[in-house]
């Protein structure tokens, strides 16, 4: 009878045991980032990240993944802090795409090291493939990890990197 009922529980608990359930990830983009699908796609391509969101939302069911996207420094600082900070609204992580302000953003530096989750920096192309400028990234020491050139793909490869 006890093996029965032990072979019972643990049934019923592999069933429903998943440490990622109900994890909370913010996917937050920069500046020009709400133009994909639009802007420059050879470098981008021509898929929304409205649509791509879709994909990894239906992909990771047990995972509650927001988003949100400024072409404005001060509002992507105020959004990391109101969900990562002390007092936050409680995210588990965030995976951050700064587009250009990676390139120039001590602010957002300083307010990624004052957060209380991790932060993964995100960029679609392979910025060390591009320009001079893009080389140069004032965030990366201040993340958690860094993923870039695998287009749309390198959210999914932050998601998973967070998830492991």
């Amino acid at each position: 009878m006890f093996s029965f009922v032990l072979r019972l529980f643990l049934s019923t608990f592999a069933e429903n045991f998943n440490p990622y359930r109900n994890m909370k990830i913010l996917i937050m983009n920069g500046p020009n980032l709400n133009l994909l699908g639009q802007r420059e796609p050879g470098i981008y391509g021509n898929t929304s990240f409205e649509a791509y969101l879709q994909e990894l939302r239906e992909r990771y069911k047990d995972v509650e993944i927001s988003y949100y996207q400024s072409n404005v420094e001060g509002e992507l600082i105020n959004e990391m802090q109101r969900v990562g900070a002390v007092k936050g609204d409680g995210v588990d992580a965030i995976v951050l795409n700064a587009g250009a302000y990676t390139h120039t953003s001590v602010a957002l530096h300083d307010c990624i090291r004052s957060l209380n989750v991790p932060v993964i920096e995100v960029h679609i192309s392979n910025v060390h493939q591009r320009e001079e400028f893009r080389h140069k990234s004032l965030i990366s020491a201040a993340c958690r990890g860094v993923i870039c050139g695998f287009g749309l793909d390198s959210y999914r490869l932050a998601i998973e990197a967070l998830l492991a």
